[in-house]
């Protein structure tokens, strides 16, 4: 089964499994890395995820797969949380963190830059909009690499 269809089975479980549950899935990829398959789960909740919190989707995620035999190949399974400096990912990422420092990485540069940070004003006609030294940036999701929440000590 290709890759992207075990990322979609699984996905598919984990929304059901957490629909009663506290748990947000933030992201989830299976992937090759060198000579092994990882399936990496990331998943948060109100307050932040604890390790407890990932075994135990751990323990449930492993159970389900293990009875399912959706992986034919071996694979490692990690489960964490979406770290501090979590990448925006969704619409619904976008509202929730509206108003927070975001890190903004583009594939090509614009005015010489690659790399902006600012306030997140939002996901605006599939845009990114933020608040750089007062000034209002747009950048076009498509020209996004990655947007993710700032580390600022």
């Amino acid at each position: 089964m290709a890759a992207k269809n075990i990322a979609e089975r699984v996905k598919g479980y984990l929304d059901e499994y957490f629909s009663d549950k506290p748990y947000e899935l933030t992201d989830l990829l299976f992937v090759k890395e060198g000579g092994n398959w990882f399936l990496r789960v990331f998943a948060d909740k109100e307050g932040g995820i604890t390790i407890d919190d990932c075994e135990l989707i751990s323990r449930a995620l492993e159970s389900h797969l293990d009875g399912e035999d959706i992986i034919e190949q071996a694979y490692i399974l990690e489960v964490s949380s979406p770290g501090i400096d979590r990448p925006l990912k969704t619409k619904a990422d976008y509202e929730k963190f509206t108003g927070c420092i975001v890190d903004v990485k583009l594939y090509k540069a614009v005015s010489g830059e690659k790399e902006f940070q600012g306030k997140l004003i939002g996901l605006i006609d599939e845009k990114i909009v933020i608040e750089e030294n007062s000034q209002r940036q747009e950048f076009e999701l498509a020209d996004v690499a990655i947007c993710r929440l700032a580390v600022i000590f």
